[in-house]
C-alpha cells in the first residue's frame, strides 16, 4: 500500500517534453492535399494517447516542426473524439491551436462546440464571459443552443429561461430549444410548466419530434402516472416516426417504478425489436441496464452477446455490462467481464478500472481494489482523481481511517476544475483526524481543499450532514450515473 500510496503516475513521453510551444505552425483547412493518411492518422493516434496531463499543442507542434500538416479536418475529428471521452480540456487546446493558427478557421458550429466545452471544463462564469466575447456573427441558433443547454443541465432555471425568452424574441426558438426546456421542467419536476410548453408548442405550430415526445413520456413515468404514460404512448405508436427504442425504455422504467415487472419485460421486448442500426449499441447497452435492474441475469448475458456479436463494443459497453452485474451481485462475473476487456485492449478508459474500485470499495475487497491501482501504475496508466476517491470512501467505509486520509489527499492533489471529493469520504476523514486530536493533518486537507475552491459553507453542510447520519436521498446517491465513475 506504501508503494502505491506514493507512486502518482507517470510523465509525458520526452519527445513531448521537448517540444517548442511556440514554434512555427504550419496548418491547412485542405484535407484532400498535402498529408498523407497515415501521417493523419498518426497524429490523432498521438493526440488519442496523450496522457491528460500532458499538453497537446507541443504535440501538434512537433507535429508541424516535423514538415508535417495539421489538416482541419482532423483536428476536428480529434476535437470530436475528445468531446466522447470528457477529455474537454485537450479538446479546448485543439481550438487554441486553430485559433492561434496562420489561416484560423472557426464556424458557428465550432464557436457553439468550444462554449460547450467551456461551460464543462470550466464552470459558468467561464461559459458566459466566453459568450459575451464571441461577434454578432458568429452568434448563430447553434450557439444560443449551447448555452442554453448548459444551463438546462445545470439546473439553473432562472438563466434557462431568460435565454429561452431571449431566443423567442429572436425568433430563432425551434423544436429543439423547447425540448431543451422541456427535459429541464422534468428535471425540476415540475409538469405544470411542461405542460404550458406543450401547449405553447401546439399554438405556435411547432410539430414535436421522436426525442421532445419521449421527454413528455418521461414525466409520467418519473412520477410515475401509468394511464397517462399510456395514454401519450399509443398516440406515439400510431405516428411511427414518434416512437424509438428509447420511448420503449422510458415506459420500461415507468412500469418498473410501478412495481409491474411483466409489463416492463413486454415493453422491453418492443424496446429490442427497434434497437438496430447507428443506435443498436447505446440502445442494447441501457435494455442490459435494464434487465439488470430487474434482476434478469440471464437477459443480462443475452443482450451482452448480442452486442458483441452485432456492434462495436467499446468502453461504454463494458462500463454498462460490469454496473448491470454489479446490480445482480455477480462480482466474479464483473471481474471476468473486466479481464475481458483488458485483454482485447480495448482503448483504456479509466472509468472502467474505476467502476470495478468502486465497486470493489462497496464489497470491502479493498485489496482487489489496491490491485487495480498497482496494476495500472506498473503499466504506465494513471490513475486520476476519482480513482484515489473511489478507493478513499472504499477505506472509509470499512473504517481504515488512516489509509483513507492519505489516499483523500491524492485525490485532491490530483484533482481537476469543478470536481468535489465525495461527501462521504472528505467528511469522515476530517473528523476522524479531530477527533484524535491531529488537528495539524486535519488542517492540511481543509487547506489543500481551500486552495482548490473546495473548502466552502457546503463542505461544513456536508460534513455535519455525515457526522449527524442525516443526508437526503440526493446526497447518499453516489452510484447512478456511469459517466461520473471516471
Amino acid at each position: 500500500m506504501v508503494k502505491l500510496l506514493q507512486q502518482s503516475g507517470v510523465a509525458g513521453l520526452k519527445s513531448w517534453s521537448k517540444c517548442n510551444p511556440t514554434s512555427l505552425i504550419r496548418f491547412s483547412t485542405n484535407s484532400q492535399t498535402l498529408a498523407s493518411s497515415s501521417e493523419e492518422d498518426n497524429l490523432k493516434k498521438l493526440i488519442r494517447y496523450a496522457p491528460s496531463t500532458v499538453p497537446v499543442i507541443p504535440i501538434i507542434n512537433q507535429w508541424v516542426n516535423e514538415g508535417k500538416t495539421a489538416e482541419y479536418d482532423d483536428l476536428k475529428k480529434s476535437i470530436k473524439y475528445l468531446r466522447a471521452v470528457r477529455r474537454f480540456n485537450h479538446a479546448l487546446q485543439i481550438y487554441e491551436w486553430i485559433n492561434n493558427s496562420e489561416r484560423p478557421h472557426l464556424s458557428s458550429r465550432d464557436v457553439a462546440v468550444r462554449l460547450d466545452l467551456i461551460s464543462k471544463a470550466h464552470g459558468l462564469e467561464a461559459a458566459e464571459e466566453y459568450f459575451v466575447s464571441i461577434p454578432d456573427n458568429l452568434r448563430a441558433p447553434c450557439v444560443y443552443v449551447a448555452l442554453l443547454n448548459y444551463y438546462a443541465d445545470a439546473k439553473s432555471l432562472i438563466k434557462a429561461e431568460g435565454t429561452m425568452q431571449k431566443m423567442r424574441d429572436l425568433g430563432i426558438a425551434d423544436v429543439l430549444t423547447y425540448t431543451i426546456m422541456m427535459k429541464l421542467y422534468v428535471k425540476m419536476g415540475d409538469l405544470e410548466k411542461l405542460h404550458l410548453l406543450v401547449q405553447e408548442m401546439e399554438d405556435k405550430g411547432i410539430a414535436g419530434n421522436a426525442f421532445s415526445y419521449t421527454i413528455h413520456l418521461n414525466a409520467y413515468a418519473s412520477v410515475p402516472d401509468i394511464k397517462e404514460m399510456e395514454k401519450l404512448l399509443m398516440k406515439m405508436e400510431k405516428e411511427l416516426l414518434l416512437i424509438e427504442w428509447n420511448g420503449y425504455a422510458v415506459a420500461a422504467k415507468g412500469y418498473m417504478k410501478a412495481g409491474d415487472v411483466e409489463k416492463a419485460s413486454e415493453v422491453l421486448n418492443k424496446c429490442e425489436h427497434l434497437s438496430k442500426g447507428k443506435n443498436a449499441r447505446l440502445a442494447n447497452e441501457v435494455i442490459l441496464s435494464l434487465y439488470a435492474s430487474m434482476g434478469k441475469k440471464n437477459d443480462v448475458y443475452r443482450i451482452w452477446n448480442k452486442l458483441k456479436n452485432r456492434c462495436n463494443v467499446c468502453s461504454s459497453s463494458y462500463l454498462s455490462m460490469i454496473s448491470g452485474l454489479e446490480k445482480l451481485n455477480d462480482i466474479d462475473g464483473a471481474e471476468k467481464i473486466f479481464a475481458e476487456c483488458e485483454a482485447k485492449e480495448v482503448y483504456f478508459d479509466i472509468r472502467i478500472p474505476n467502476l470495478l474500485i468502486a465497486i470493489y470499495g462497496r464489497k470491502g475487497h479493498l485489496e482487489k481494489a489496491e490491485s487495480i491501482i498497482e496494476g495500472l501504475l506498473e503499466s504506465g496508466k494513471r490513475p486520476n482523481y476519482r480513482t484515489w476517491d473511489h478507493l478513499a470512501l472504499g477505506y472509509c467505509s470499512h473504517y481504515q481511517m488512516e489509509k483513507a486520509v492519505e489516499t483523500l489527499k491524492k485525490a485532491i492533489l490530483a484533482s481537476e476544475p469543478l470536481w468535489k471529493p465525495n461527501i462521504h469520504s472528505w467528511a469522515p476523514c476530517v473528523d476522524y483526524l479531530q477527533s484524535n486530536g491531529d488537528t495539524e493533518r486535519a488542517d492540511e486537507i481543509k487547506k489543500l481543499l481551500e486552495e482548490r475552491g473546495l473548502f466552502s459553507a457546503e463542505y461544513e453542510k456536508s460534513e455535519n450532514c455525515i457526522r449527524n447520519g442525516n443526508c437526503g436521498s440526493e446526497e447518499l446517491d453516489v452510484t447512478e450515473e456511469l459517466e461520473e465513475t471516471g
